[in-house]
């Protein structure tokens, strides 16, 4: 299957922060949350945790391995949930406890890891005040970076990116934000004002209309992805609302891939239809190391997830994943005993979805469903 196309995905970058203060131009690291006053105490307490870290970093050493794994398996696009905004702004949301940003200046990063679209439907995109989403939206669109999800009013914030795979097909990509995730009913975009595709619920009404949303774009050969922002940061549970809401997008609304966001650690998989259900991908990137309060989840490990889909049917035709870890705000290979870990947790967690997953060799994690 030659004319396969191959997504990669991945859950949560978070290139705010910690991770902006050892990039070339860190923002101001005043920050306003209850108890940590700098972006730097995030620097702080990686290197306590795991060694020193000499920075400025180059543009391409934050994704450290995933260089070598993306130039290797060679996707033809990649996606990934960009959980910060990208600003300047010094407009934080008052009575929010976390604001991610990072300097404009520092958008080179993203354009080292040649990412293709970033999902905004979350909640850190507005972090930074209505000036600062429109910065972020600005800066990917200056650095020819695709999004999806917000936007200066509800048309832009519920229109998908659309990218051509040349001789394969187009992926169409949806982000969705749901306010279990954290997003502030105030975020959502509306005809006036700007904002982020926050969806009201996950009745049958939502899937009708994000069912007539895709049925006016796609055409033969056409992938289309819903990424989607649900759920709490911890836990292994999937919600029945959360599983339904997913199997209906791929029965009655065109939808080929569900790619879910939100958890700070992996959360089981499902193929429902032949169709890729990824209902919590883990952070890929963040600046948590040193944080202490959840460590049996793991959430500095992580995955790369390579799928690779048939454009006509958009069925899944394969999934390979690379286990990596967070350490020095750096992404890695993970070892050997963490890539027997996260077999084992999506092999615990895949049992009630009919999924197993398989080490290879390479130290992948390949997928394998009834």
């Amino acid at each position: 299957m030659t004319n396969c196309i191959t997504l990669f995905l991945c859950g949560d970058v978070m290139t705010g922060r910690g991770i902006d203060q050892i990039l070339p131009h860190p923002s101001n690291p005043l920050l306003h949350e209850p108890y940590v006053k700098s972006a730097e105490e995030y620097v702080e307490l990686a290197q306590e945790a795991n060694g020193a870290i000499q920075y400025p970093v180059n543009f391409s050493d934050i994704w450290g391995d995933a260089i070598d794994e993306w130039e290797r398996l060679a996707p033809d696009l990649r996606l990934v949930n960009l959980e910060t905004s990208i600003t300047t702004s010094e407009d934080y949301w008052e009575g929010k406890d976390i604001h991610y940003r990072m300097n404009p200046a520092n958008i080179p990063c993203l354009v080292a890891a040649k990412i293709d679209c970033c999902s905004l439907a979350n909640n850190h995109v507005l972090d930074w005040g209505y000036s600062g989403l429109a910065e972020t939206l600005q800066s990917l669109k200056e650095a020819k970076i695709e999004s999806a999800g917000a936007g200066q009013n509800l048309q832009a914030a519920e229109a998908p990116a659309v990218m051509e795979i040349k001789g394969k097909g187009r992926v169409i990509v949806f982000s969705f934000g749901l306010a279990t995730s954290g997003i502030p009913f105030s975020w959502r975009a509306s005809e006036e004002r700007p904002g982020v595709n926050l969806l009201k619920d996950l009745s049958e009404a939502t899937v009708c209309q994000i069912s007539e949303q895709i049925r006016k774009i796609k055409r033969s050969r056409d992938i289309v992805v819903a990424s989607i922002h649900w759920g709490g940061n911890w836990g292994y549970e999937i919600d029945r609302d959360q599983r339904e809401f997913a199997h209906r997008l791929i029965e009655g609304a065109g939808v080929d891939l569900i790619h879910g966001h939100s958890s700070h650690h992996i959360k089981g998989i499902e193929v429902y239809q032949d169709k890729l259900i990824l209902y919590g991908c883990g952070d890929f990137l963040n600046d948590y190391e040193g944080v202490s309060g959840y460590e049996a989840f793991r959430d500095d490990l992580s995955l790369m997830y390579f799928a690779r889909i048939e454009p006509l049917t958009g069925k899944l035709v394969s999934l390979q994943m690379t286990p990596t870890q967070i350490k020095r705000l750096r992404v890695h290979r993970a070892l050997p005993q963490d890539a027997f870990w996260l077999r084992d947790i999506l092999n615990r967690e895949g049992k009630r979805l009919g999924t197993q997953v398989e080490l290879n060799p390479d130290r992948t994690l390949s997928l394998k469903w009834r």
